[in-house]
């Protein structure tokens, strides 16, 4: 399993360059566990006891570094005499009474700086629990996360006094435990739909058993890949099992169809298992490979995530052929000849009637379908103008999943909980103490506070304003910047704490004094309301401060890089998109021969896309890594239907010596029962998705399994039209690659023109 926060932009980038510098600077800002608390009951002695001794049992934890809260808070008394604060918890002990409660608590308000950072709307209040890094980043993680809820829950149950739970790595943990339960679950629906779907069509325990033999070797090559490429589980390549579980049953579905149509013809077990080999063999491989591009595009993303899930998947769809072509023709060649109970489902009545509709719909009314398509494509393109991409932090988990309704809480109550982060660079060692830097750092604070959206910022002036009002007895009017002359006279008591690690400033400032960290906290607002503060306001404004100054800045933060990151990924998952339409019609090219014939197949394939995209516009449904990588996918295995199609019609024009019409019926019924088996096999083998708890999985599901009908229905009944229409003939679709399908065999030699054989007097027998 994967633990780590999943990166998505490339080392290089500049943004991610920042972010690594800010956590060589001053580690992770992304380790809070926050408990949110908001009812006037906690302020009552014995419910405070109780919180007080919740964060002591919590402290008590491995793997916790430190923990505030109002019950954890330090007083600053000034030792003049030695020039040093003293820092001295409030609370020592349990409050005796409510009277001395209120008075301590009082205490806690007058000082400015946990007024502003532990109090939010409405008298609320949290705990936050920072975690550990080695343990942030490990499995060690989930384990005490679900230690601090237990506790958390009892708490709740004794006083009765609702917690909300939000920080990242709370979200990172209930998510990594969904995606390993998930990877079980939707492993076996896949297998058990699959399953179902295939003894639905064939009525046969042995086309449903060697069928889910093949699929368990192939799960072991999948998670076998995964572990010899040294690849983790993450949400991307934890899919991939029950995914090519679903796409590894059409290429079983297109065989057994082929040997039962061929044993039916004349009841020769080992030549039908043969034909089997030489007629679908090619354009599986064909079709895999297509299936495989759509995958491997992902690659080039440069995204490490993607370029696993890619490379895991190309790979194992070629062993999908592989052990397709090879492993079934051999089983079934020791297994009994197939009787009449098996070949049933050849002549299905409802399957026949569909077909029949076809047939009747694509020789007679070509008109009607051109008309339907070009609405379709009209009404679909418009919807495509109402999607927006946008993303947001925690966008994956179901609206009214517990998370969200907590994150609602901490953005109503205290702004949100994400971190923001700007580091304001001094250009040397020691210059924050250059004249003017706490005031330019200070405006910076004061404007990014100043939007509703960002909580009150945290820096070195915040510590400052702190030892100012110590410096004058706690006395809270005196919470600000330090002029000069003060700053001369707490320069001191500001020393003799960093040199001992225990300064207000130390988690503001590097070692070296050259680099200064204003730190924020603020709602998940999504990409597109937070590109636009950064580009219009944040950043704009910075500059304006810092503008004649000495200083730098830059903004970052485990948001920034997120948000970035959904950018990057969508806009590089575009670019694969087109390099697979690119790649897709280049093999197409080399098979038929034919830039008409390439371009008639795209068009049934794109109009699904077209389809897909409209609908996102028409529900709301936004453009984002999980809805963007659809498209390549559902693009790469819809195109099989349309290879399928091309290669039986090329084989049964020459047949029947160049008669359109009976060439495309032919192929319709050949090629129509598979392609519409396996469309429903892919269709139920993808929409179990949508018992996701991740709405990018969800989304996934239910996108890919619509495009995938939509083009089953365009490559069944306007692909054979377009060939009618356009009277694609036999010379149009001679592949570049000579041989796909001239095997010799003994049941063609009838097509041999004995009239025509010359016998060589001067040869002997």
């Amino acid at each position: 399993m994967y633990y780590e926060f999943m990166r998505i932009i490339p080392e290089d980038d500049p943004d991610m360059e920042y972010y690594t510098k800010f956590r060589e600077l001053f580690g992770e800002d992304a380790n809070a566990f926050v408990l949110g608390i908001k009812d006037d009951r906690l302020y009552e002695l014995e419910q405070f006891n109780k919180f007080k001794a919740l964060g002591e049992e919590i402290e008590q934890l491995e793997g916790i570094s430190n923990i505030l809260s109002i019950a954890k808070v330090q007083t600053i008394d000034t030792d003049r005499e030695n020039q040093r604060f003293n820092f001295r918890p409030l609370f020592t002990e349990n409050p005796k009474s409510q009277q001395e409660l209120d008075s301590l608590l009082a205490v806690v308000k007058n000082w400015a700086f946990y007024k502003e950072s532990l109090f939010g709307k409405d008298n609320a209040t949290f705990m936050a629990i920072n975690i550990q890094d080695d343990v942030l980043n490990s499995k060690d993680r989930t384990p005490l996360m679900n230690k601090i809820i237990d506790i958390a829950e009892v708490y709740q149950e004794e006083t009765g006094i609702e917690l909300h739970y939000a920080g990242l790595p709370y979200v990172r943990s209930i998510m990594a435990q969904k995606v390993k339960a998930e990877l079980l679950l939707f492993l076996g629906l896949s297998v058990a739909v699959t399953a179902l779907v295939l003894f639905l069509f064939f009525r046969s325990f042995s086309a449903v058993f060697v069928p889910l033999v093949m699929i368990g070797i192939i799960i072991v090559w999948i998670v076998g890949t995964l572990g010899l490429l040294g690849y983790k589980i993450t949400i991307l390549t934890g899919l991939l099992p029950p995914v090519l579980v679903v796409i590894g049953i059409p290429n079983s579905v297109y065989l057994l169809n082929k040997y039962h149509s061929e044993y039916l013809k004349h009841g020769n077990k080992i030549k039908a298992l043969a034909t089997v080999i030489k007629k679908i063999g090619m354009i599986t491989l064909i079709t895999n490979t297509t299936t495989a591009i759509g995958f491997c595009v992902l690659v080039l993303t440069g995204i490490t995530a993607m370029q696993e899930f890619g490379v895991v998947a190309g790979i194992n769809i070629f062993v999908t052929f592989v052990i397709s072509i090879m492993f079934i023709p051999a089983v079934f060649s020791y297994l009994p000849d197939p009787d009449t109970r098996h070949l049933k489902h050849l002549e299905f009545a409802p399957t026949q009637r569909i077909i029949q509709l076809l047939e009747i719909t694509v020789t007679n009314y070509r008109g009607y379908v051109y008309i339907a398509s070009a609405v379709l494509i009209v009404v679909a393109l418009i919807g495509t103008y109402k999607v927006k991409a946008v993303s947001y932090m925690v966008d994956d988990l179901p609206e009214d999943y517990h998370v969200q309704q907590h994150l609602k809480f901490f953005e109503e109550h205290f702004e949100g909980v994400m971190p923001l982060e700007v580091v304001v660079d001094t250009g040397r060692e020691r210059g924050m103490r250059r004249p003017g830097t706490f005031e330019k750092v200070e405006e910076i604070q004061n404007f990014l506070s100043g939007f509703p959206e960002v909580s009150p910022a945290l820096s070195v002036v915040t510590g400052l304003k702190a030892a100012n009002q110590a410096f004058y007895e706690g006395d809270s009017s005196f919470y600000r910047l330090p002029s000069r002359n003060e700053i001369t006279f707490l320069s001191p008591y500001i020393q003799s704490q960093s040199d001992n690690g225990s300064s207000l400033m130390t988690k503001y400032s590097d070692s070296t004094q050259r680099y200064l960290r204003i730190s924020m906290k603020m709602a998940d607002i999504g990409s597109i309301k937070m590109d636009s503060l950064l580009e219009n306001h944040f950043r704009p404004k910075i500059d304006e401060i810092l503008e004649g100054s000495r200083l730098e800045a830059f903004v970052t933060g485990t948001t920034l890089i997120f948000i970035k990151g959904n950018e990057f990924l969508i806009k590089n998952l575009k670019q694969s998109m087109m390099i697979a339409f690119l790649l897709i019609a280049i093999i197409m090219g080399t098979l038929f021969g034919n830039l008409r014939i390439v371009l008639i197949s795209l068009v049934p394939n794109i109009i699904p896309l077209i389809v897909t995209a409209g609908l996102m516009g028409y529900v709301g449904i936004p453009l984002k890594p999980s809805t963007a990588i659809v498209f390549s996918i559902a693009f790469g295995i819809s195109v099989d239907d349309s290879i399928h199609f091309l290669a039986k019609y090329r084989q049964e024009m020459k047949l029947h010596h160049l008669n359109l019409k009976h060439a495309l019926i032919v192929s319709i019924r050949e090629t129509g029962t598979s392609m519409l088996y396996t469309s429903i096999i892919l269709f139920f083998g993808f929409i179990i998705f949508v018992f996701s708890a991740f709405g990018g999985t969800i989304a996934l599901g239910l996108l890919t399994s619509i495009t995938l009908l939509v083009a089953m229905i365009t490559n069944l009944v306007l692909l054979p039209s377009l060939l009618y229409t356009f009277d694609i003939k036999p010379l149009d679709l001679e592949p570049m690659i000579d041989g796909a399908d001239d095997f010799y065999f003994e049941d063609e030699d009838e097509e041999i023109n004995l009239n025509e054989i010359k016998k060589n007097d001067d040869k002997e027998d």
